[in-house]
């Protein structure tokens, strides 16, 4: 009797969960229909995206006026030019909260031609079972975003290997990366093998970055979110980049839709691929359209087995040995002694040994993509 409680429980837990994860998909759909709609002038795109009966609650023009409503349908209008041409708007869902049939979400509107973001708001209700705008307000504020992307890589992984040792993704390293490219203006968006939320290591309350993002619900939410590969369009990032902490020797390197992204960015679209620590772990099996490996005859940096604890349970579970395996692969491994920050750049392939090293990773990335500009 017992068992089958359990079995039960076990059940609902798990169809509880199938439907929240049903709702988010439908809701990032209709906001998706919103974004696309108004940034390539698709009129009934938008309206397909909120009630037929829903306000907008904008800012007034007029000075006398309080607050300005526009009914959605009215809205939907002002793109009625142009059908299918990009407007310059680039958007970004950065928040969903569900409440049972209601919920709120957030997407910032990028429009770098005005050097302005808009933060809009929406409230929407699950209608007929399907989710609709009801309502949307926004605010706007001068910015230096550009609309560009880059693809961080994260790993599922919760343990090492086949023991109950923890893993994770490094917490600083992913900050660190993120603070420098969002002040630069770009957007980052993660993916991992599985989607969904990851593990996360190395967190420190008392730094003030590690504070400032941690309580960062809209960073959080991207965490808890991370995008399937098969939610990628490679064409949409100028950079791809590896994420270490010791969870990212398993899952990603093997990861064949994850290697596609990686060297379609790099091949078909002129982009940078990087990494950093443990992250070098996800570029030794990548392999260049004429079947060679990336790393054959490049300078590659990364955290290397000699710094490692090697009569530690975790080492003793890692499927292989980073320095070893790129060199095995023709690469050429170079780092700076433990503890010191250390990159390498060889063209468009940027790596860094450690956490320290991750500033200075994304500092050289964005200085290679404003050259190509």
């Amino acid at each position: 009797m017992k068992i089958n409680l359990l079995v039960l429980i076990m059940f609902f837990l798990m169809n509880n969960s199938l439907f929240a994860q049903s709702d988010h998909y439908l809701i990032k759909h209709t906001l998706n229909n919103y974004i696309e709609g108004t940034s390539y002038n698709r009129t009934e795109q938008i309206k397909h995206a909120f009630h037929p009966k829903s306000n907008l609650f904008l800012s007034p023009r007029k000075q006398d006026k309080d607050l300005w409503i526009v009914p959605s349908t009215e809205y939907a209008n002002w793109y009625n030019k142009n059908k299918d041409t990009f407007n310059g708007r680039y958007g970004h869902i950065t928040n969903i909260q569900i409440e049972d049939d209601v919920a709120t979400a957030k997407v910032n509107i990028t429009i770098p031609e005005y050097e302005l973001i808009y933060t809009d708001l929406f409230l929407l209700r699950k209608i007929a079972s399907k989710w609709k705008i009801i309502s949307k307000t926004a605010a706007s504020k001068k910015s230096n975003a550009t609309g560009e992307r880059i693809l961080f890589v994260v790993s599922n992984a919760q343990f090492h290997g086949t023991s109950t040792k923890p893993a994770g993704s490094s917490f600083s390293e992913i900050i660190k990366a993120y603070d420098t490219f969002v002040k630069a203006g770009y957007i980052v968006d993660f993916v991992s093998p599985q989607g969904g939320a990851i593990t996360l290591a190395y967190i420190n309350t008392s730094n003030t970055l590690h504070k400032q993002y941690l309580y960062n619900s809209d960073f959080m939410y991207a965490i808890k979110h991370t995008k399937q590969p098969t939610e990628i369009i490679s064409k949409n990032y100028k950079a791809i980049h590896y994420i270490g902490g010791s969870s990212a020797i398993y899952g990603v390197p093997e990861n064949v839709q994850i290697q596609k992204i990686a060297m379609d960015i790099y091949e078909k679209h002129h982009g940078i691929i990087s990494s950093v620590c443990h992250g070098t772990a996800g570029i030794v099996n990548l392999k260049t359209k004429d079947g060679q490996y990336l790393v054959n005859n490049k300078q590659i940096s990364g955290y290397p087995e000699a710094y490692e604890n090697q009569n530690a349970e975790y080492f003793k579970q890692f499927p292989f040995l980073i320095q070893r395996t790129i060199e095995d692969r023709k690469g050429i491994f170079k780092t700076s002694a433990k503890g010191e920050p250390h990159v390498e750049v060889d063209g468009r392939i940027i790596t860094g040994q450690n956490h320290l090293s991750s500033v200075l990773v994304a500092q050289e990335i964005i200085n290679l993509l404003k050259n190509k500009t």
